[in-house]
């Protein structure tokens, strides 16, 4: 796609060529007067060209270390220049690209009472739950092994987290009601698998469930419970709001979504709506009260 709007081989291509290719990604889709409401752009979106540029930028770092392309440096800029330097000392200037922070969707307890009522099997329960009470993502849900459960303590072992790195978290005992229910009705003993959750129907009985799979459980049961939304990431994002809501504290919250960066966790003091309007509420009280204590005190008066 890049090499289709520049028209060029990879040694003759320069950063001026990669920001044609952003104007032209830019460029207006549906008609110049049809913008998205989200951010109010014609073109692609500023996520879409971000991926589509890192994308253009691995496949030239790649090139440069093969050493068989005439190639002297990366044409993808890692960021515009800046008069001052960055607070860390390092370059890099000021991102090309801004994609706008917009806030994920949060399930209604309606919504969630109706998407459970909706699953039809125990396995499916059992995986729901691990999203909406553990806060796993459908990557870390699927990487489950039968010796990361730690039934007795409550706890799940993340072996397969994001970006490798693992974790230790607890999950409520209605999941491990639900996944005992699955072991003992429904998983059955002749799996050939390690893994928690395996299919159970068909001529792939008994093998590891895949994304796609879980992907079909929850569009079946959204079909079923009349929503428009319920994907896994929302559901992870529901767990995590309402344990923020709940007062866990943001570092708590950090841990049990492992995250590995503070700024990732705090969208959810954004999302928790209630914990917000308290500490405003709070806030503004003991303003007030101050304001109404100097107001009545001559002394105050200067």
């Amino acid at each position: 796609m890049f090499f289709s709007v520049v028209g060029k081989e990879p040694g003759r291509v320069s950063t001026a060529d990669v920001f044609a290719f952003l104007s032209a990604q830019r460029a207006p889709r549906r008609g110049a007067g049809v913008v998205r409401l989200e951010d109010r752009e014609a073109g692609l979106s500023a996520r879409t060209i971000k991926r589509r540029l890192a994308s253009v930028s691995g496949l030239f770092a790649y090139l440069l270390a093969r050493e068989d392309v005439e190639l002297r440096r990366n044409p993808v800029p890692r960021g515009l220049a800046t008069r001052r330097p960055s607070a860390t000392g390092m370059g890099g200037g000021v991102a090309l690209l801004r994609a706008p922070r917009t806030l994920p969707r949060v399930l209604a307890p309606s919504e969630v009472d109706a998407l459970l009522a909706a699953l039809s099997t125990h396995r499916d329960r059992a995986m729901v739950l691990a999203m909406l009470l553990g806060g796993l993502r459908r990557c870390e849900v699927l990487g489950l092994r039968m010796r990361d459960v730690q039934a007795g303590e409550r706890r799940l072992f993340v072996a397969e987290g994001k970006g490798g790195h693992q974790r230790i978290i607890p999950v409520s005992g209605r999941f491990f009601a639900a996944l005992a229910d699955y072991f003992a009705l429904e998983r059955g003993v002749d799996s050939d698998t390690e893994r928690v959750f395996v299919v159970l129907r068909g001529p792939t009985r008994g093998r590891a469930l895949t994304a796609a799979g879980v992907d079909q459980v929850l569009a079946g049961a959204r079909g079923r419970a009349g929503l428009e939304h319920a994907t896994c990431h929302q559901l992870r994002h529901t767990c995590l709001t309402r344990l923020r809501e709940a007062g866990m504290a943001l570092e708590a919250v950090q841990a049990q979504a492992g995250h590995r960066s503070m700024e990732s966790t705090r969208i959810y003091v954004h999302l928790a709506n209630g914990w917000l309007a308290e500490e405003y509420s709070r806030a503004l009280t003991a303003i007030e009260h101050g304001t109404g204590e100097r107001a009545a005190d001559p002394a105050g008066e200067r």
